[in-house]
């Protein structure tokens, strides 16, 4: 039986993966509600336990963390899912309890930091897996205001968090070569119904099963792929900055700069 952990699994594409996976693995939901949570498990039936944490908090990330390392002794798949849309319409820029722009912060600085805490005990459990649910709505970062106090527009946020999580992953996955760890991100499906979508207003375009299929199959299959990007079930292409590995490098460096202004 697999360990996997599923972040932002109280609802959406989250939830219904939990539900799935629940019937044959040990699934640890998390979620920021513990009713939700409580919610999310009865539904999923099978083996779940539960996690509590506030993902717009790093010390509540790195709390997630040590929770993990301490109850669980093998980590079989880490699915870094949670994540923030666009909002609504008429929403504008907010920031996380860490003063990091929101979308930045939970969309992909908290996977970043979790999954670096996890490193060793997913190494320990290899052959292990790491996927990122990213987005196809991808857009290059700006270093010189990554924080986007210039010119924000939430659409361009979540894309280069989402872009952001592609970059992470493409990096992951070279530094863990040869180790047992494979690291990969996709696109599940465009727009599915889910809360995220309609809070932002958006035409629903895909199932949440269309997106369920397309990470199951980066969870239970192509065993040895790491490094790629997937749009849906097929291999794909992301943004050029993905490739850039001073880009990569400078992100790097952004993101652990970040994490250490945030725990002290």
């Amino acid at each position: 039986m697999r360990t996997i952990l599923i972040t932002g699994a109280t609802d959406g594409l989250g939830r219904e993966l939990a539900r799935r996976l629940a019937a044959g693995d040990r699934v640890i939901v998390h979620g920021r509600d513990p009713e939700r949570i409580r919610q999310a498990r009865a539904d999923a039936g099978g083996t779940t336990e539960g996690v509590v944490a506030d993902l717009a908090d790093l010390s509540q990330v790195d709390q997630l963390a040590d929770e993990v390392l301490d109850r669980f002794d093998r980590l079989d798949v880490l699915v870094n899912n949670a994540g923030m849309g666009g909002g609504p319409p008429d929403s504008g820029r907010a920031e996380s309890q860490d003063g990091i722009e929101v979308r930045f912060a939970v969309n992909y600085l908290a996977g970043y930091h979790l999954t670096r805490r996890l490193l060793p005990l997913l190494v320990k459990s290899a052959p292990s897996k790491v996927v990122n649910v990213a987005s196809a709505g991808q857009q290059a970062i700006d270093f010189a205001d990554p924080m986007l106090t210039r010119g924000y527009g939430r659409q361009r946020a979540y894309s280069q968090s989402k872009l952001a999580q592609i970059m992470f992953t493409f990096d992951l996955a070279e530094e863990l070569a040869g180790q047992g760890v494979t690291v990969n991100a996709l696109h599940p499906a465009t727009y599915m119904d889910t809360t995220m979508v309609r809070e932002a207003g958006a035409p629903v375009m895909s199932t949440v099963d269309e997106g369920v299929a397309a990470t199951r199959r980066l969870i239970d299959g192509l065993d040895g792929v790491s490094g790629r990007y997937f749009d849906g079930q097929r291999e794909s292409r992301a943004d050029a900055q993905a490739y850039d590995r001073a880009a990569r490098k400078r992100l790097r460096e952004l993101s652990d700069d970040l994490v250490r202004r945030a725990l002290g």
